[in-house]
């Protein structure tokens, strides 16, 4: 016999009601799909559909031209059996998947060419996309960033954006990894505004409802700290649940939006760290992804070897500290891209499949993890399946789980029923 009677209990839930629906409709946690470890950007006219195999090509010349990939992890800080196993699938990656995914940019990258040509290069690029996505050499997330809303462009953001989805609709079916880029943020209210734009676009194209979601870009302070003293950036996942799908730091115009010398505007500032933390709290449990930024150090000429150190330091650094995405503006970063991620992985799989294997044999070991550790363990873990810097074999052969088990590790709710 419990302390509790029918009616105290009918009570208790009757007063956390309101709290169930929130963390049910605001907190549904990651949907277990792929995340990118990079986005590539180039102006919108320069795409083709054979880019991403000619920045593989491009990249895989830069390395050889400099001693190679395995030098490469070397030069990275990588052991030499390290370094070796991460130059092979760094290759392989290289002539497969170079550009996981790619962003067309009207924005900064573009600049202003006037109507016209902004008309006629947008519908064009959605026409390439097409084209790449049909002839299977697209990446596998694709889309575009358009101008900002704020007054000057936003009439001009708003016509791409529609002239870009609207082709593409034309053209069939939309790209699955399809990808739309909101810059320069600075209010709730140009969310909420981006919101009725693709719900809009939706509705005239007969497009499942939440089909077009977006990425916000954090590149103004406003959005951090707003007027009142509250965090914009922490209200976004609540005003449109579900239509965000990351938030990607932008580093040199939230650097120098606060005074930060052109010097030392970097991925690595105190103000940028700050900036990221609050992200990372805004959106934890809500589902939404997180991006770095970029640096524009780019290995050329005489300083390669420098570059791919600076950037295969700040890719780590950005793992280390949960930031699982980056920006990349050269093929000649590709390189240090993947071999700086894929020794991350690499090098953290042993440890984390063991500790994998006692919590799924329920073995006594050195840690006991929690159920939330162990989420944590494999999600690294995937993410490295994921990127191809892990093969599932080697997965099957140190934590003794299948894919489908390591998923379910790591996105529980993902094999749980719905309480609807």
């Amino acid at each position: 016999m419990g302390s509790f009677s029918s009616s105290d209990l009918a009570h208790i839930e009757s007063q956390l009601a309101a709290t169930d629906q929130l963390l049910d409709r605001n907190y549904p946690g990651d949907d277990g799909s792929r995340q990118p470890i990079h986005t590539v950007y180039i102006p919108a006219d320069r795409f083709t559909p054979s880019l991403a195999a000619e920045w593989g090509a491009q990249a895989l010349a830069t390395a050889e031209a400099h001693g190679g990939l395995e030098k490469l992890g070397q030069l990275l800080g990588q052991e030499s059996h390290l370094a070796a196993a991460v130059a092979e699938r760094v290759a392989a990656k290289l002539s497969a998947e170079p550009i996981e995914d790619l962003r067309l940019d009207f924005e900064d990258g573009y600049g202003d060419r006037g109507d016209e040509a902004e008309d006629a290069d947008a519908v064009a690029a959605a026409k390439a996309v097409a084209t790449a996505v049909a002839a299977g050499t697209a990446p596998p997330f694709i889309g575009i960033r358009f101008k900002c809303f704020e007054a000057p462009t936003r009439a001009r953001g708003l016509k791409t954006l529609d002239l870009f989805v609207s082709t593409l609709a034309e053209a069939g079916e939309l790209p699955a990894g399809l990808i739309l880029t909101l810059p320069k943020v600075t209010t709730v209210a140009q969310v909420q505004a981006m919101d009725f734009a693709v719900s809009r676009l939706e509705e005239v194209h007969g497009l499942p409802a939440g089909r077009l979601r977006f990425e916000v870009q954090v590149e103004t302070p406003q959005l951090i700290i707003g007027a009142d003293g509250t965090s914009p950036v922490a209200q976004l996942p609540h005003v449109v649940p579900g239509r965000i799908s990351a938030l990607h730091y932008g580093t040199y115009d939230y650097s120098a939006s606060l005074g930060i010398s052109a010097e030392y505007q970097s991925m690595e500032h105190p103000v940028a760290d700050f900036a990221k933390e609050v992200m990372q709290l805004a959106v934890a449990g809500t589902g939404i992804r997180l991006s770095d930024g970029s640096t524009n150090i780019i290995p050329v000429g005489d300083s390669v070897e420098d570059a791919w150190k600076l950037h295969g330091r700040l890719v780590r650094r950005s793992l280390e500290n949960g930031y699982y995405q980056g920006w990349d503006l050269h093929a000649a970063q590709l390189p240090s891209r993947f071999s700086a991620s894929y020794a991350f992985y690499r090098e953290g799989l042993p440890a984390a499949a063991l500790r994998l294997r006692n919590y799924v044999e329920r073995t006594e070991g050195g840690v006991m993890d929690e159920p939330a550790t162990a989420r944590a363990l494999a999600g690294f873990v995937l993410r490295g399946v994921q990127c191809g810097a892990v093969a599932t074999d080697e997965v099957k052969a140190l934590a003794g789980v299948e894919l489908s088990q390591l998923t379910a590790l790591a996105h529980p709710r993902l094999a749980q029923p719905t309480s609807h």
